[in-house]
């Protein structure tokens, strides 16, 4: 059973727990966004994903936080596209004593999604807001703004927001742009809208563009995405 709920902590950060049956197998879809994961008294991180990432159903429970495009590598010390489609233990990316005192936290915790979210808010802390350019670039993106657009608007060179892009959400702008406008078009799709007018009003040509984005961004149809 999966469920999620915003943090009330961290604008824009979604706490999730999950547990999946032995045989469950399942889609984590890209949406510009990285996790820190707890399961089983360890701590990962999931980055950026390009393509659908399939989980292998491993029993026990699991917990998440969901962090928005562009704010976890500040908290975590690391650049996005070190870690992009992959899973990673905290404890291969900082000093196992840290990640060990972090986890050592996150165990103590009645709710470990609210153990994830109080390290995630201590983290924060220490390394201040983050940059709000960032924030600016992936709002322009997720409305639908071309890529050049953004930069221009921005005061940005092409290059530049390039090299922004990969250290902040672990792939190029134009990558960026097409996961955040495939999570547009699942939203009006599951929503109800049909997808000739979803296709249209999330930024695709027609609905074979549509078509062939989500096969190739999610190794599936649209219709399988939305029976599930």
């Amino acid at each position: 059973m999966y469920a999620e709920r915003a943090s009330s902590g961290l604008p824009g950060a979604v706490l999730w727990t999950h547990t999946p049956s032995a045989s469950e197998a399942g889609r984590v879809l890209p949406d510009g966004c990285m996790d820190l994961l707890w399961h089983a008294g360890r701590l990962l991180v999931a980055g950026p994903d390009t393509r659908a990432y399939g989980t292998d159903g491993a029993p026990g429970p699991w917990a998440g936080i969901r962090l928005p495009p562009g704010t976890a590598p500040a908290l975590l010390g690391v650049p996005a596209h070190e870690l992009r489609d992959r899973r990673v233990a905290l404890a291969d990316l900082w000093p196992p004593e840290r990640a060990r005192r972090l986890a050592a936290h996150v165990e103590a915790a009645t709710d470990p999604a609210r153990g994830l979210e109080r390290a995630a808010m201590a983290l924060a802390s220490e390394t201040g807001p983050p940059d709000p350019l960032l924030r600016r670039v992936a709002l322009a993106l997720a409305a639908g703004r071309p890529v050049s657009v953004t930069a221009d608007e921005l005061g940005l060179g092409a290059r530049q927001l390039h090299r922004l892009s990969l250290a902040a959400f672990g792939y190029g702008p134009k990558t960026l742009a097409r996961v955040l406008r495939l999570q547009r078009a699942l939203a009006l799709a599951r929503a109800g809208t049909p997808l000739a007018d979803t296709a249209l009003r999330a930024g695709y040509a027609d609905q074979a563009h549509l078509s062939r984005e989500v096969r190739a961004l999610t190794g599936v149809t649209m219709g399988r995405l939305l029976a599930r």
